[in-house]
Order: C-alpha cells, then sequence, then structure tokens
C-alpha cells in the first residue's frame, strides 16, 4: 500500500512538472509574438515618414513652380509683391525714425524744463536781492472803522516810504484788515510810485526846495557836509530811504504824516541840477557850476560888509 501511495504521488507531480512546461512555452511563443509586431510597427512608422518627407518635398516643389509660373505670366502682380515688401521695409524705417524724433524731442524738453526752472531759481534770486537792496521805513499806521448796521468793521491803514539809498525814493499806503498785509500793500504801492531825486556828492540837495500839499507846506534847504539829517518824523523817513545825509527841513502848517510827505515828494519833484539845467539851455556845465561860485562869493562878500 505504501508503494502504491508513492508511485501516485510521483506521477501527480510529473504530470504537474509538464504542465508547468507546457506554460512556459506557451508564454515565450505569446513573448516572441509580440515582439514581432513591434518590429512591424516600427518599419511601417518608418515608411510612413519617408513617404510624408517625400510627399511635403514634392509639394514645395510644385509650390514654387507655381509660383514662377505666375511672376512669368504676371509681371504686374510680381511687381505689386516686390513693392509690398519695400513698403513694409519703409514703414519700419519711419517708424523708427520717429520713434528717434520723439526720443530726441523729449530730451531737449528735459533740457528746457531744466533751464526754466534755473531761470526761475535766478529770477527768485534777483528778486530777493532788490528786495533786500530796498530800505522800508513805516511812517504811520492807524486803525480805521467802518460803521455797519451790526456794528464797526476795523481795519489798518499805513503809509510806507521806500528807497534804495542813492537818489530813488517812493511812498506808497495800504488798508486791510491786518497789519502785516496793509504794510505789504503800502511797500507794493510805493516799489511801483519811485521818482528819481538828483543829490549833490550822493549827500546832500543842489538848492533849497518849497513844497506843498492841501494844507502840508515844507522848506528844504541843501546843508555843508557834518550838518545831518535836520528833519521831523515823516520827512526823516523819506531822507533817510533817499540817501541824503546832510540837510535842513522844517515843516510850517499841518502835522497830518500823509500831507506832509506829499508836500515833501512834491518838492523832491520839483528838485533840479547843474547838468539838467545846462541840457535845458544849451550851456556846459562848467558855466551853470562858475556862476553858482561866484554868485556865492558875492553874497559872502556883502554879509561880511
Amino acid at each position: 500500500m505504501v508503494d502504491e501511495n508513492k508511485d501516485k504521488e510521483l506521477k501527480t507531480k510529473e504530470s504537474e512538472q509538464k504542465t508547468s512546461a507546457v506554460q512556459v512555452t506557451t508564454v515565450n511563443k505569446g513573448l516572441d509574438n509580440k515582439s514581432e509586431d513591434l518590429k512591424v510597427q516600427q518599419s511601417d512608422s518608418k515608411t510612413t515618414s519617408v513617404e510624408e518627407n517625400f510627399v511635403s518635398k514634392s509639394l514645395d516643389s510644385n509650390n514654387k513652380q507655381t509660383k514662377n509660373s505666375k511672376l512669368q505670366s504676371d509681371p504686374v502682380e510680381g511687381k505689386k509683391n516686390e513693392s509690398k515688401v519695400i513698403n513694409q521695409k519703409e514703414d519700419t524705417n519711419t517708424a523708427t525714425e520717429s520713434n528717434k524724433k520723439e526720443v530726441d524731442s523729449k530730451q531737449p524738453q528735459k533740457k528746457s524744463l531744466k533751464s526754466n526752472s534755473n531761470n526761475k531759481h535766478a529770477k527768485g534770486s534777483s528778486n530777493q536781492n532788490e528786495e533786500s537792496e530796498y530800505i522800508e521805513k513805516l511812517v504811520s499806521i492807524n486803525r480805521v472803522a467802518k460803521v455797519v448796521k451790526g456794528g464797526r468793521r476795523f481795519s489798518f491803514a499805513a503809509l510806507v516810504v521806500v528807497g534804495d539809498g542813492n537818489g530813488l525814493v517812493g511812498h506808497g499806503k495800504g488798508k486791510a484788515k491786518e497789519v502785516p498785509e496793509a504794510i505789504k500793500k503800502a511797500t507794493d504801492e510805493a516799489k511801483v510810485n519811485m521818482i528819481r531825486v538828483p543829490l549833490r556828492q550822493a549827500r546832500t540837495l543842489h538848492h533849497d526846495i518849497t513844497g506843498r500839499y492841501d494844507s502840508g507846506k515844507v522848506y528844504l534847504r541843501s546843508a555843508p557836509s557834518g550838518t545831518g539829517v535836520i528833519a521831523g518824523g515823516p520827512m526823516r523817513a523819506v531822507f533817510e530811504a533817499l540817501g541824503i545825509k546832510d540837510i535842513v527841513a522844517k515843516s510850517v502848517g499841518s502835522s497830518n504824516p500823509h500831507n506832509m510827505i506829499r508836500a515833501t515828494f512834491q518838492a523832491l519833484s520839483s528838485a533840479s541840477s547843474p547838468k539838467l539845467i545846462s541840457i535845458r539851455r544849451g550851456l556846459k556845465v562848467n558855466e551853470i557850476t562858475k556862476r553858482r561860485k561866484s554868485s556865492s562869493v558875492s553874497v559872502d562878500g556883502v554879509s561880511d560888509g
């Protein structure tokens, strides 16, 4: 019994080995078939690519032939195409030139802006220098009132004298609700209304003058060096701004500063000099100065006698 069981087991093992060998062979056959299929597909793809290349080459050659034939048959169209290409090139060139011009135009604009800003700074600095050169004198400031329905509204009136200290002087008045604004308005008006007064040796007047405005009356007399400015308050401000160092002045009449200032300016505007008189009479300056010296000598002799 034992031997029979052993024989059966051996037979079953042999049969299993045979079936496994058969399966292995079938698998190997399937792999071989797949590799052959891949080879066939690769060869087919190569042939198709070669055919496509051939077809594209043939189409290119046909297109070239048709173009040449068209150019030969229709030379006008060929010229048109050439002209189109030329026009396109010209358009591109013009566009580049226009861009260059725009860039070039922007650069001088920037330069002009810089130059304008520099000019503005220069003008501002020159204006500041001119303002600093002027001598400003506040003569009087007065509070005035305007009566309205609800009460009184107060404002300030300023009288200012402005000069350069070298024969140029002007006066102005301004009114505002605040003092600084009133002074600013007065100084601006004074700078606009300036007169030139001839001075002798840049220190005094050439001759005695009288001036009058309404009820204000003033006398101005030239003085030798070392006399100083002998004048009242409003007139003193005018002489200091004008640059006079030696003068004797007297106010007769109204003590209102507005009337005194206007009478003083009326007198100064009537001042003259030997140069102006020589031009008016057609003489030389020496002749006029000689006459003045001789007259002064004769006056001194009479006073001594």
